[in-house]
């Protein structure tokens, strides 16, 4: 897949979103380790599956909008970038 400009400008939120799912993946696992009770820790792995989503969600946003959305790509960069995020996606909701 080729290098997403998008991802340099919104550099700083996306690591900022990474790194809160990665605060929660921690606070997960001491959760786990310290048998907490079962309904704190189902919403614990929602709130990451959720976390996860809208990253997914706003890197997709961002290389649709500046790849397959750019105006002087030619028709086979788009059938490329557009089977490209196809398998992405399908990587991504199995």
């Amino acid at each position: 897949m080729p290098f997403m400009a998008h991802t340099i400008h919104g550099r700083k939120p996306l690591l900022a979103r990474v790194r809160r799912i990665k605060g929660q993946a921690e606070a997960l696992e001491r959760a786990l380790g310290e048998e907490s009770d079962c309904l704190a820790i189902l919403q614990q792995i929602a709130a990451i599956r959720g976390a996860v989503n809208g990253l997914m969600a706003e890197v997709l946003e961002g290389h649709i909008r500046e790849h397959l959305g750019a105006p002087e790509a030619s028709e086979a960069r788009r059938a490329e970038d557009v089977d490209a995020v196809v398998a992405a996606l399908r990587s991504y909701l199995k």
